[in-house]
């Protein structure tokens, strides 16, 4: 395994901190401003790379060599990431894959966001653990602290979703359930997942109204993933719950997140958030564990939830969080993992079956 030969030239992290890591830049010779976070998996760096959900974030890579299978045209979960950067320790340049078109550093030049290479990616996890939400900046320079704050203010943005939603509807066919998907930054292994089931999906931007839901005559809803922070989505969760109190519902993520809100519940936003395909989560009603793929930074609060309402299904056994929601009286569950993986475990795939189940036990019509 080679890193890359020829870089940019130095490149630097600097965390709001205060402490700065050098290594040598990748990808497009342009700064990268967000948040520093961390993803455990092994695999699975380019459905990283173009995950919506990690809009706005410089994502910091645990394991120690990255883009050794390289770059393909099948794996992307999204038309263009939305990441601000890649921290990674090694970094591969020779990549080996049968279906491998591109190096990693060349989709990042491509796409256009910073790779930062050869840098102790174990110390910067330890940081972001120790500290707690840290911002940072890839540059080509080390920054003082004045200018990561001025430029932290500069790129904050109320919401992120409106950054990555569908900006039009989108139909895919089907021959069985007609499954509206509200695009909160969705990935695309998502709609595969309820095509290969069978479903006909129509995909609809984040602010279509209950009305437009309607007109669509959907036979279930889904919430899909996205980036930031689901409170900053409060003004539309009253169309929502007027939605998810008129049709079959899931949630998956963020949208497991706002529809926690649209029924009186709140969030909160973890120390250092759940990333990778190796989290351990608990069924209640039957004590299984999973292991599933996860991607979030903030997580509902329990006491937060009127129990007459909503019952917690799922919970994190590594810190107690909730992990998924069944409505009392209405046919709404969500979870905070992804079902659909890609990447990590398929453990929890059944989880898009037992929503259809949901639609077919309150009268959906089966296109055959």
């Amino acid at each position: 395994m080679n890193r890359e030969k020829h870089g940019y030239g130095p490149g630097y992290l600097t965390l709001e901190s205060g402490e700065v890591f050098a290594g040598t830049l990748f990808g497009a010779p342009l700064e990268g401003i967000g948040e520093v976070v961390f993803h455990t998996g092994m695999t699975g760096y380019q459905e990283v790379m173009s995950d919506p959900s990690f809009a706005g974030q410089i994502v910091t890579f645990t394991y120690p060599l990255i883009g050794n299978y390289g770059i393909n045209d099948q794996d992307y979960e999204a038309a263009k990431p939305a990441l601000a950067g890649m921290v990674v320790s090694e970094l591969c340049s020779e990549p080996s894959h049968y279906q491998s078109g591109r190096s990693l550093a060349e989709a990042a030049e491509e796409f256009g966001f910073p790779i930062l290479a050869g840098v102790d990616t174990r110390t910067v996890t330890k940081r972001v653990r120790q500290e707690g939400p840290l911002w940072g900046v890839i540059a080509d320079r080390p920054l003082s602290l004045e200018e990561v704050s001025a430029l932290r203010k500069k790129y904050i943005k109320k919401s992120l979703v409106a950054n990555v939603s569908s900006q039009e509807i989108q139909r895919y066919p089907g021959t069985k359930e007609h499954v509206v998907l509200i695009d909160l930054g969705m990935k695309r292994s998502i709609l595969e997942s309820l095509q290969s089931l069978g479903c006909r999906v129509t995909v609809v931007p984040f602010d279509t109204t209950y009305a437009q839901i309607q007109a669509l005559q959907p036979d279930g809803l889904l919430f899909s993933n996205g980036p930031g922070d689901p409170e900053d989505l409060l003004t539309y969760c009253v169309e929502w719950r007027k939605a998810a109190e008129q049709y079959p519902t899931m949630g998956i993520c963020l949208g497991h997140q706002v529809l926690a809100l649209a029924f009186g519940g709140k969030t909160e936003k973890l120390k250092y958030g759940h990333r990778g395909g190796n989290h351990p989560v608990k069924e209640l009603l039957t004590g299984k564990v999973y292991m599933t793929s996860q991607n979030h930074g903030y997580v509902v609060k329990e006491e937060s939830l009127d129990n007459r309402q909503l019952l917690v299904t799922y919970r994190n056994v590594n810190d107690n969080s909730v992990e998924g929601l069944r409505h009392q009286h209405l046919p709404v569950m969500t979870v905070q993992f992804h079902p659909e993986a890609h990447p990590g475990p398929s453990d929890t795939s059944h989880m898009l079956t037992q929503f259809l189940q949901l639609i077919r036990g309150v009268g959906a019509k089966i296109y055959a």
